[in-house]
């Protein structure tokens, strides 16, 4: 999966916005306004930081070569994870919705509106 797949996968999904708050060259991916992926939109290869479950980050890490700790980012929360490489694109799917569906979850169990597109 390439940047540009991840990025049209991501916008597919409800509630899911794009900006680059952080400037021009770093593609930031939040749900209910909650960031759930960055991507360093010069970085070759395709990088991506995703936000996951503690126990879940440290499983994948174990599981693919292609995943660290999440760089510049909370090392229990967040992995960088190369995109263009041999973790199937099913699973890297996977990591981002995970979040994606948490992050609505907490949002609806909340008794005040949401920011960022609900």
């Amino acid at each position: 999966m390439d940047l540009e797949k991840f990025r049209e996968y991501c916008l597919t999904k409800a509630q899911v916005t794009e900006g680059t708050p952080f400037g021009e060259d770093i593609l930031v991916f939040k749900v209910a306004g909650k960031i759930f992926a960055l991507a360093a939109l010069d970085e070759v290869p395709a990088k991506v930081n995703l936000k996951c479950d503690p126990d879940l980050a440290l499983e994948l890490r174990d599981r693919y070569e292609q995943v660290w700790p999440g760089y510049h980012m909370n090392k229990k929360h967040w992995n960088t994870v190369e995109l263009d490489s041999a973790i199937p694109e099913a699973e890297l799917r996977k990591m981002s919705t995970t979040l994606m569906s948490l992050w609505r979850k907490v949002c609806r169990k909340r008794s005040e509106s949401c920011s960022g597109g609900l």
